[in-house]
């Protein structure tokens, strides 16, 4: 930048009203390990803004923005024996263009770092990603939704993938089974049209279905009706489904690769899920009946999300993955709508679609539920069915993996749970979630316990009495609750009557198999620690020796 433009630039971060997550001011702060997280977080911070460059002043006041000076002279800093800039940008990975300016405004000097924005994965520093929160610096792996958002912006194509037309593609190259199935399904979508569609020939169906544009084969054409030997026309993309068995020790057992067109594709990989019949027994009932590990219009919906929402860029399968008692159905790409929470709350469209046009054909014939609406129903219909809701794994940025679980968790418990009409949907989530040992959200705990549904202390939490004694499930209730304190103390006062003293060890051994399951053993011998103090004060027990070899007696034992 010339003199005149650095004087600019400066004017145009002054004036900035706090700092940003793609701005920092310093004074005086050279520590290189600081400076080149700033770097990381400032980079990923521009690049979720959608801005090309990012800024880190030197000489600034935070606050007021009024410019002090800095006494850091990085073009003459160090970093052991090598140069500063040199040893940031061998740090930094991937490698981005940053430069270094030293000027002065007013005769005070000012140090300014543009950085390059983030451009195809988020930048790191020494192996570990930043990100600005407000005007913090974050690890970003402590903030997945940044972190998704970050990887959905930054594999984001100006042009909707799905949408391009293939050059060289014909109707030729459409399988005539696919066809004729897509007419099938855009019947059943249309029942109103289903006259008129059978008048239409090939390229006015693909034309008003909106999977063809003005008679020429999209890529979305091809991945959902083309024949298997037109699928090097979508190369470098991997238009391929995989089908893997695993038994219990996640030892594979069988597999099978599903090929073009993704139409047909889907039923046939389901249709390899072995999908057993469960028995179940209704409450007030001596009557079971059967029903099937998964349902098939559930297994369908996440499968035909996978081929909607896979990010084909990427090169890889989407994968089913059956062991006994779950299927997990993987796609490359970020959730690009944030949470699944979020979505079923709203109740409405996402923003932001990886593949709109993809996604809009695959409604149009009837392969998907309405855009948006597919998720809530998924979650409706396992309710309805008593069992466990779909996990949504979303650790992996890079990749959406949802599994079904085919068993019943606890049967009496869910299926008064699944029945209580007041309770609303995100209630049920946030109880399966309890169900299954996982943390819940401060709103959801604070609702639940308002409703007397769970009780404990977070993270061990478990179902309330109230749950427990209307599905006949109180023996689990009573292991998880843990007795009154008294109880307790009895134990500890008819062993000491029996043996006259004990060690900490022995009591130990006698109380802490009768603590509540929920408890961890670091908790239980907590509790039993602080129980013995208070049974002290009390004037119950008393302790004899050293603090190393305590015996505890009672304090007035009868004779």
């Amino acid at each position: 930048m010339t003199s005149a433009a650095l004087q600019a630039k400066l004017d145009e971060l002054l004036r900035l009203p706090a700092e940003t997550e793609w701005v920092e001011f310093k004074h005086n702060n050279d520590n290189p390990q600081e400076i080149g997280e700033y770097l990381s977080a400032l980079s990923n911070g521009a690049a979720l803004h959608g801005k090309r460059t990012a800024y880190l002043v030197w000489g600034i006041e935070d606050d007021t923005h009024a410019v002090l000076g800095t006494t850091f002279r990085p073009k003459r800093a160090k970093k052991g024996n090598e140069d500063l800039e040199s040893w940031l940008v061998r740090q930094l990975s991937p490698r981005i263009d940053f430069t270094v300016h030293e000027f002065e405004r007013n005769g005070t000097p000012v140090v300014l770092f543009a950085v390059q924005a983030a451009n195809s994965t988020p930048v790191r520093f020494s192996g570990e990603a930043f990100i600005r929160v407000g005007s913090y610096k974050k690890k970003l792996q402590d903030f997945p939704e940044k972190e998704r958002r970050l990887w959905q912006v930054l594999s984001e194509s100006p042009e909707d993938w799905s949408a391009q037309v293939v050059k060289g593609a014909t109707l030729a190259d459409l399988d005539p089974d696919a066809l004729a199935f897509a007419r099938t399904q855009y019947r059943q979508k249309h029942a109103q049209q289903a006259a008129e569609v059978d008048a239409w020939d090939d390229p006015t169906f693909l034309n008003k279905t909106k999977v063809c544009v003005g008679g020429k084969i999209t890529r979305a054409a091809l991945l959902l009706l083309g024949k298997p030997e037109s699928a090097h026309l979508l190369s470098p993309a991997q238009a391929q489904i995989t089908w893997v068995l695993r038994d219990e020790k996640k030892l594979e057992k069988d597999y099978k690769h599903f090929d073009l067109p993704l139409i047909l594709a889907g039923d046939k990989v389901l249709q390899r899920v072995r999908n057993l019949t469960v028995r179940q027994l209704p409450s007030g009932t001596l009557f079971p009946h059967e029903v099937t590990q998964y349902d098939p219009w559930v297994m369908r919906e996440t499968l035909h999300n996978c081929i909607a929402h896979q990010d084909y860029t990427k090169g890889g399968r989407i994968t089913v993955v059956e062991t006994p008692d779950t299927l997990l159905f993987t796609n490359l790409g970020s959730f690009i709508p944030g949470t699944v929470e979020e979505m079923i709350r709203s109740d409405a469209p996402p923003e932001v679609y990886r593949n709109p046009f993809l996604a809009q054909a695959m409604v149009n014939l009837n392969m998907i539920d309405t855009i948006g609406s597919g998720i809530k129903r998924m979650f409706t219909r396992q309710r309805e069915r008593s069992f466990p809701m779909p996990d949504y794994e979303l650790d992996d940025p890079k990749k959406v993996a949802v599994r079904l679980t085919g068993q019943v968790l606890d049967e009496n418990y869910t299926q008064l749970l699944l029945s209580q009409t007041e309770l609303d949907l995100m209630d049920v989530i946030a109880l399966d979630k309890v169900q299954k040992k996982r943390p819940v959200d401060e709103e959801s705990f604070k609702r639940l316990k308002a409703l007397k549904l769970i009780e404990g202390r977070r993270p061990n939490l478990f179902v309330s009495a109230r749950i427990a004694a209307a599905t006949g499930d109180k023996a689990a209730y009573i292991k998880n609750r843990a007795f009154d304190k008294q109880h307790y103390k009895d134990m500890v006062v008819a062993y000491l009557e029996k043996f006259r003293e004990a060690t900490r060890a022995e009591l130990d051994a006698l109380l802490v198999g009768k603590l509540s399951d929920v408890l961890e053993d670091k908790q239980k011998r907590l509790f039993i620690m602080n129980l013995l103090q208070e049974m002290k004060r009390e004037g119950l027990i008393a302790p004899e020796g050293s603090r190393r070899w305590t015996r505890w007696r009672l304090h007035n034992p009868r004779v």
